[in-house]
């Protein structure tokens, strides 16, 4: 890389960590391509991405950011994923690593929180915002489907009775 190339790197990762909620960092050292390819995929279906780095150079894109705490995990093949919705991030990386051994999760950052590896599969067992959406609605709905029931039961009580009735008839 030339002087212009790092500094657009620098720039490039600066405005990434800013504008994301989640950062995750792992180990990808022995994945094939293949695979990273199909977590490229499964990342962008989820609202994510993932990026190789570059360790000197993003070690000085971190300092001064929210993510400078993470410096000392940028050792070895590492890249990052990052999202606006750490669930989602934390349950697609964590799903991956489930069945491939090789990529490990070294750490995150949420919402300025450093993480550690566990942490990270915690938060993969917590619903994701659609997720949360669906259940809270679910609840209101169910009070409300209760009611209507209960006001519909004498007239269908009714109407089984005349067709009862014309059966017999």
């Amino acid at each position: 890389m030339n002087k212009e190339q790092k500094t657009t790197y620098v720039n490039d990762l600066k405005s990434v960590i800013a504008a994301h909620e989640g950062i995750l960092v792992y180990h990808y050292e022995g994945i094939t391509v293949k695979d990273l390819e199909k977590l490229r995929a499964q990342m962008r279906e989820n609202g994510g991405a993932l990026q190789i780095t570059k360790n000197r150079i993003t070690k000085i894109a971190l300092k001064g950011s929210k993510a400078e705490k993470l410096e000392n995990l940028f050792k070895g093949p590492t890249a990052i994923a990052y999202s606006k919705d750490a669930v989602s991030l934390s349950k697609t990386l964590v799903n991956f690593s489930k069945t491939n051994e090789k990529l490990k999760i070294l750490g995150g950052l949420m919402d300025e929180k450093v993480l550690e590896p566990s942490d990270v599969a915690l938060i993969a067992t917590l619903p994701t915002l659609n997720e949360a959406r669906v259940k809270i609605v679910g609840i209101l709905a169910t009070p409300a489907k209760k009611i209507v029931s209960i006001l519909l039961a004498p007239s269908l009580k009714i109407v089984n009775l005349l067709h009862a009735k014309n059966l017999k008839n």
